[in-house]
Parts: C-alpha cells; structure tokens; sequence
C-alpha cells in the first residue's frame, strides 16, 4: 500500500514565493509510482492542502484533511519552508507531537541553526573557523567606532534570523553603516556585522542516510554584483555557478570534510548546505542551511544534476531513511 508524503511550502517569512517555488519542484520530483503526494501551503494559520486542481482545509487537530467524504493522514512530511515555521523548528515540534516524520533536522538542530550568531559561536567551540559576527539589537545603543574598529571595512549587515540574503548589505564607509543596519533591524530584532573576507566564495550540500554520506559537488559562486544577494541567488543572469568549482583537489576535500564534521556536530537530517569563503587554503565557514532552496535555479538540484543523479532518487532515500 503507497504511503501518504506530504510536501510542505510557504511559510510566514520574507522567504515565502522562494518556498513556494521549491514545494513545487520537490512535489514534481517525487516518485509517485511509489508514493501518494499531495502539496500543502502554510500561511500563518492558513493550511491548505492542494490536490486534483482543489484546496482542502487541514485540522491542525491530527494533520489531516477530507476528500470527498473521505480522510486522509500523512505517513511522511517533505518540508521546504524557507523561515519560520519550517526552519526554526516550530513546525517539526508540531510534526514530532503528530508522531509523523519528516525530512529535516530535529527540533533542536533548526533552532539552533536558524539563529546564526548562536549556531555560529557553537561551531567556534568545535574548532570550526567562522567569520566571528558581532550581534546587535533593536532599540539598544550601539558604538559604531567601536564596531567598526572589530571587523573592518568593507563589512557586511544581515538579520540574524532571515534568509535569501533579505536585509542584507555590503557596508563600505562608516558613514553607511547606520542606513545597513536599520535595513536589517525591519527584517530582524537582532543583527549581525561581520568581516568582508577577500576570498572566493563556495556552497556544498549534503546528505546521510542509510548509513552512508553522500557529499554533492562544491560550488563555486560568483557574483556579478557587489555580493550574492537576493537577485543574484534567483536570476541565473546575475552570477556565475560553477559546478564543480575551480577549487584545488585538496581545498574541495577540506570543504566537503567541514560540511560533513558540521553535519555531525549538529546531528543534522535531510539534505542541508554550507555556505562560505577560501581564502588562499583556508576554508571560513558562514552559515549552515538545513532546508536548502530546491527551486529548478537552486544549487541542490543543480549539484545532483552535476552528479549524475536523478534528483527523485535522492528524495526517495531521504524519504525511505525515515519510513
């Protein structure tokens, strides 16, 4: 008998038509010769579940919803919600209290993650080289020299908890500063500056299950922008994607080796993505994606792609490692 999977997008953040795109793509890419799929759509209180050209209400009662007369539940939930609720860990609390699995990170690992100044200095204690962020917050004085003075210009000003490069700036004199972070304090109470660093950036996927570890191609990013913004993550116009980068054999073995050790510091599920930067043969990590864009211009599928594989293979393991 097929099982019920579930894919779920939307969400309550800047994110939300990014989610959307990606719900799309991954319910498309489910194999359903072996599984029934349907797709849901999250919107604060609003949950819908679309199938056959219809929308159905869901009860949040025990996650399910009725067709003609008929209820449905769910074995099994894909989320690809970019921001709350699906990456901070509020909906796989609600899933775990449903007893239905899921294909991300547990509750703890999406909390601590989401809020990138906390994951941040937890993987500094691990040895893991980050870019040491300075965080501030809304509505409290800050020392702008003094910032300044710890991590240079150029600096770079984003929201703690936002993705998609959202609120995201490039700071490149003192007096800009203010302006950055008040574009960032309307998408985040609290912010981050950090360091530029001159370096080459680079993203890596990576997935375990079935008790092997399955490391995707590293990319190489290369912005026609000042950086890798919103624009340029969504308009194949607006950077350059290599994959695989043009990275030594030693520097991708030295990036696929961190992804893999943050995997495991983490206790990490599902497919996630690290972003970050070379410079000259030192690999700095920046952020930890645990539910990654899986949009057709997104880098997971074009990383599968550059493998080899079909991206419904990759999805049925992850599935499978859970059911």
């Amino acid at each position: 008998m097929k099982k019920n999977i579930v894919v779920i997008a939307g969400g309550n953040s800047s994110e939300y038509e990014v989610s959307i795109k990606s719900g799309n793509h991954i319910y498309a890419e489910i194999d359903g010769e072996r599984y029934n799929k349907y797709l849901m759509f999250l919107k604060g209180r609003d949950w819908q579940v679309e199938y056959a050209g219809k929308r159905y209400i869901v009860d949040k009662n025990d996650f399910s919803f009725v067709q003609e007369g008929e209820k449905i539940t769910f074995d099994y939930a894909y989320i690809t919600i970019h921001g709350n609720p699906g990456e901070n860990g509020m909906l796989q609390g609600y899933l775990d209290m449903m007893g239905i699995p899921y294909s991300t990170c547990s509750t703890l690992c999406e909390a601590l993650t989401f809020d990138k100044y906390t994951c941040t200095n937890y993987l500094q204690g691990f040895g893991i080289p980050t870019t040491n962020p300075i965080i501030l917050f809304r509505g409290k004085q800050y020392d702008r020299e003094a910032i300044l003075k710890a991590v240079g210009l150029p600096c770079f000003v984003k929201p703690n908890a936002e993705g998609s490069s959202f609120g995201v700036s490039k700071v490149k004199t003192a007096e800009a500063l203010d302006e950055a972070l008040n574009k960032a304090f309307e998408k985040c109470p609290e912010v981050l500056v950090e360091a530029f660093i001159d370096g080459i950036e680079f993203t890596c996927g990576l997935y375990k299950a079935k008790g092997k570890k399955v490391v995707f191609p590293v990319a190489e990013v290369v912005p026609k922008k000042e950086f890798f913004d919103y624009d340029a993550k969504y308009d194949a116009k607006l950077s350059d994607e290599i994959i695989p980068g043009r990275f030594s054999e030693d520097v991708t073995e030295k990036i696929q080796e961190m992804t893999s050790e943050i995997y495991d510091i983490l206790r990490c599920e599902g497919i996630i993505r690290v972003d970050g930067f070379v410079r000259g043969k030192e690999v700095v990590m920046l952020e930890v994606n645990t539910t990654p864009g899986m949009t057709a211009n997104s880098f997971i599928p074009k990383m599968v792609k550059a493998m080899g594989r079909q991206l419904k293979d990759i999805l049925t393991e992850i599935i499978e490692e859970k059911l």
